[in-house]
C-alpha cells in the first residue's frame, strides 16, 4: 500500500498553469528529447511544494522502443522529470546558482505504470535545503493514482 501523498493534490488547481515549458528551461538547460517538462501548476516557496507536470505523448520519442506495441515511460525518465522540477524550483526560487547536479536518489518505489496518452504530475517539497546541498522529496502520480516515489539530493556545480 503506497504512503499518503505529501500533501493534498486536490486543494489546488490542476488545471491552471503557473509555469510554462519555455519557463521552466529558460532556467534549466537541459535541451531537445531531455526538455521533459511541460509546466507546472503550483509553486509554492512559502510551503516548499510543487507540482510540475509532463504531457505523456503518444508520439514520444522513447514509445517506439520501450515497449514495442505496449510503450510504458520508462522509470529512469520519471527520475529525471522529477529531478528537473528538483532543480528547477531549487535555481528559480531558492537562489541556487549553477547547474545542479543530480547526486542521490533514496527511498525510490515504483507502484504503477504510465502508459500514453495521460498527464503525469510531479508532487515535490523541499526536505533540507542548504547554501550547498537541496534535497527535495517527489511523487509521481497519474489520475490520482501514485507512480512513483524517492527522495532526491542535488549540488550546485
Amino acid at each position: 500500500m503506497p504512503p499518503p501523498f505529501l500533501f493534498d493534490p486536490n486543494q489546488y488547481d490542476l488545471t491552471r498553469v503557473v509555469l510554462t515549458r519555455e519557463e521552466i528551461y529558460e532556467v534549466l538547460p537541459q535541451r531537445h528529447e531531455f526538455m521533459l517538462l511541460d509546466g507546472a501548476v503550483l509553486v509554492d516557496t512559502r510551503a516548499q511544494r510543487m507540482i510540475a507536470f509532463a504531457d505523456i505523448r503518444e508520439d514520444a520519442w522513447w514509445t517506439r522502443g520501450h515497449i514495442p506495441n505496449r510503450p510504458l515511460l520508462p522509470g529512469v525518465l520519471m527520475i529525471e522529470m522529477a529531478a528537473q522540477a528538483a532543480a528547477y524550483y531549487t535555481r528559480a526560487f531558492l537562489g541556487f546558482k549553477g547547474f545542479l547536479a543530480f547526486t542521490a536518489l533514496d527511498g525510490c518505489k515504483f507502484r504503477g505504470t504510465v502508459e500514453p496518452p495521460c498527464r503525469l504530475y510531479l508532487l515535490g517539497t523541499g526536505v533540507d535545503i542548504r547554501p550547498r546541498r537541496s534535497v527535495c522529496a517527489f511523487q509521481g502520480m497519474v489520475e490520482g493514482k501514485m507512480i512513483f516515489e524517492g527522495q532526491f539530493t542535488g549540488i550546485p556545480i
